[in-house]
């Protein structure tokens, strides 16, 4: 299951997306924000980025007004990959190089359809293993590193 979530700059997007996500019955739960005032995109990008830190979803999808405040929060979380991409290559890239199990929009950057078609290529793709494998556990060894030293 995914996890959706956005802020007042994401949601004309987030509504066009869940539309998407329920045409092709992929099985996933909205978050917030469903109003147009405004909000605090922190808010929203934990919500989403600890349900996967914890293993309560298999991925996550979040918008803000440009995507980049909702990545920096959700790489905040141990386990959390997030990528904010800007078209299907980076979407399709993010998955098969990076495994990003969060995939980040921007509401005021990214038209309904063009955010359709990355979450198209993020669904589609598949992570390549092999090399990638290996730069993926030096990142999750960092992140023990560094919580265990106290660091954080």
């Amino acid at each position: 299951m995914l996890i959706i979530a956005s802020d007042h700059g994401g949601l004309e997007l987030k509504e066009a997306l869940k539309g998407y996500l329920h045409k092709r019955q992929v099985a996933f739960r909205d978050l917030g924000t469903n109003g147009s005032e405004s909000v605090d995109y922190p808010d929203f990008g934990e919500k989403v980025a600890q349900a996967v830190s914890l293993g309560q979803a298999e991925g996550g999808i979040l918008i803000c007004g440009t995507g980049i405040g909702m990545s920096i929060v959700a790489n905040k979380f141990p386990g959390v990959r997030a990528a904010l991409v800007h078209d299907e290559f980076t979407a399709r890239m993010a998955k098969e190089h990076n495994n990003a199990n969060v995939l980040v929009l921007g509401g005021r950057v990214d038209a309904s359809a063009q955010g359709v078609e990355m979450v198209a290529a993020w669904l589609d793709a598949e992570f390549s293993g092999g090399r990638h494998q290996r730069r993926l556990d030096k990142i999750a060894e960092l992140e023990k590193t560094i919580i265990c030293a106290g660091k954080i």
